[in-house]
């Protein structure tokens, strides 16, 4: 008799949350119910699941009594709050935020690449940074058939990566510019919440995602750089690969685009031979047709759970290097459907 699940989704009502319950009801996981769990704001809420009807519930330790499995994006203050709740209650928990993907004992997981390290998780599981998880995913097979020594990203990151409210600022400054006013007064969320000058980004660039370091660096660029190494070496401090990245904040909706340049050990392998091994990585989306003007874009990516690459080409000066450009959506494999995969290959390899 195959077992089912009782599943909780937390921070239900959230744009990462609504698609994690779009992406468990077309997931393979046996669900025996469903908890949709958020603050007490948003408590009452109805929402489907399949075709039940569920009300959104508010979310506190007791919440979690009897359930299997919990997939959460609330923000990291509440993940750390309540998912070691979960886990006491017996409860294993994918979190998509960043509380605990740097803890030495928590696996980071892009399931298509390092599945093995959720043997090794203690109740919770972390999902990537959504920039990171489409960069891994297109460069894990080229690591596998010809090594990797450096990589080299700039993002072209879409508003929806800082919530549904940047959506709407961006949709709002731009009506404000085609009507000829002001943008300033429309920016309260970007380039990030936490800092204390805000931009517009309708017809703009902001190089700057999250808070910037004293490094110089953005806490989001330190994100890719050592999730990257944790994710493929296993070590958020490894040396062997060389990784660099600029993360930009840009006018699009959804879906995130990447700049990667990147070195690889064997310098004898071709840029045929770098598409092959992209084309036959599961996930991954081959769209390199130059002739015919064929490559992946965000307008395109948005709604699919693939992770998209095109223009790859040598760099002529240095053999063993090479630049691909990456498009996802960022709300399904960088979060909700990253998420639910996680959750399927732990139901597969039986760690629930």
């Amino acid at each position: 008799m195959v077992r089912e699940y009782n599943v909780a989704i937390l921070g239900a009502t959230g744009a990462v949350g609504r698609r994690m319950i779009d992406q468990l009801a077309k997931s393979t996981i046996p669900v025996k119910s469903v908890k949709l769990l958020a603050s007490s704001r948003s408590a009452g809420m109805v929402l489907k699941f399949r075709d039940q009807d569920l009300v959104v519930e508010e979310t506190t330790p007791e919440s979690f009594d009897g359930v299997d499995l919990v997939l959460s994006s609330a923000g990291g203050a509440v993940s750390k709050k309540f998912l070691p709740e979960a886990v006491k209650r017996g409860a294993v928990c994918v979190d998509n935020t960043s509380a605990f993907r740097m803890e030495p004992d928590v696996p980071l997981v892009v399931p298509e690449v390092n599945s093995d390290a959720l043997k090794d998780h203690h109740g919770i599981i972390a999902n990537p940074n959504c920039s990171t998880i489409q960069m891994v995913m297109a460069l894990e097979p080229i690591r596998r058939k010809f090594g990797l020594k450096q990589i080299i990203v700039s993002t072209y990151q879409a508003a929806s990566g800082a919530g549904q409210v940047a959506i709407d600022e961006l949709k709002k400054e731009a009506q404000d510019y085609l009507d000829g006013k002001d943008m300033q007064a429309d920016a309260q969320i970007l380039p990030t919440k936490g800092d204390k000058k805000h931009y517009p980004l309708a017809f703009n660039l902001l190089p700057q995602i999250d808070v910037l370091e004293d490094s110089g660096y953005s806490h989001e660029e330190w994100k890719m750089i050592h999730e990257t190494k944790k994710i493929m070496l296993n070590d958020m401090n490894a040396k062997d690969i060389k990784v660099t990245a600029t993360c930009v904040r840009v006018p699009v909706p959804i879906a995130h685009g990447e700049s990667v340049y990147f070195t690889v050990e064997d310098e004898s392998a071709t840029t045929q031979d770098i598409m092959d091994a992209v084309a036959n990585f599961p996930g991954v989306v081959l769209e390199d047709d130059i002739k015919h003007q064929i490559y992946p874009q965000p307008i395109n990516a948005a709604g699919k759970r693939e992770t998209f690459v095109g223009r790859i080409r040598p760099d002529y000066e240095n053999p063993g290097a090479f630049n691909m450009w990456i498009v996802a959506d960022n709300l399904l494999k960088g979060a909700a459907w990253n998420t639910v995969e996680n959750a399927e290959y732990l139901v597969k390899m039986n760690l629930i």
